[in-house]
C-alpha cells in the first residue's frame, strides 16, 4: 500500500506543477509580445517624426554622374545610400581614368540626383 500512496502523491504534485508551468510560459510569451510591439512602435514613431536616423537605414538614391557617358553613350547612373557631400570615385570601364564626384541633394528632371564632378572646379 505504501507504494500506491507514493504514486498518487507524485501524480498530484506533477499535475499541479504542469498547470503552473503552462501558466508561467503563457506569461513569458505575453510579456515578450508586448515588448516586441512597443519596440516596433518606437522604431516607427522615431522614423515618422524624423528621429535621429541611427535606427533606420538611409534609402538608396540614384545619382547621375554629370558630364559622363558610358561607352554605349548612355548616362552613367550610380546608386548610393551615402549622404549629400560624400565624394565618390568612378573609373571609366574602357580606361584607367578615374574621376571624383560629389553627391548632392539637387534633383534632376529625370528624378535622379546630381553627382557633380570635382575636376571641373579645380
Amino acid at each position: 500500500m505504501r507504494g500506491r500512496e507514493l504514486t498518487d502523491m507524485l501524480n498530484d504534485v506533477i499535475t499541479g506543477s504542469i498547470a503552473e508551468l503552462l501558466g508561467g510560459c503563457a506569461v513569458v510569451v505575453a510579456v515578450a509580445l508586448v515588448a516586441r510591439a512597443r519596440g516596433r512602435r518606437r522604431a516607427r514613431r522615431g522614423t515618422a517624426q524624423g528621429g535621429d536616423g541611427a535606427a533606420t537605414r538611409p534609402a538608396a538614391r540614384t545619382y547621375t554622374l554629370i558630364g559622363t557617358r558610358a561607352p554605349d553613350g548612355h548616362l552613367v547612373l550610380v546608386a548610393s545610400s551615402r549622404p549629400a557631400g560624400t565624394v565618390i570615385t568612378w573609373q571609366e570601364p574602357a580606361s584607367d581614368r578615374r574621376q571624383q564626384f560629389e553627391l548632392t541633394d539637387a534633383v534632376l528632371s529625370d528624378g535622379t540626383f546630381a553627382a557633380e564632378p570635382l575636376d571641373w572646379y579645380r
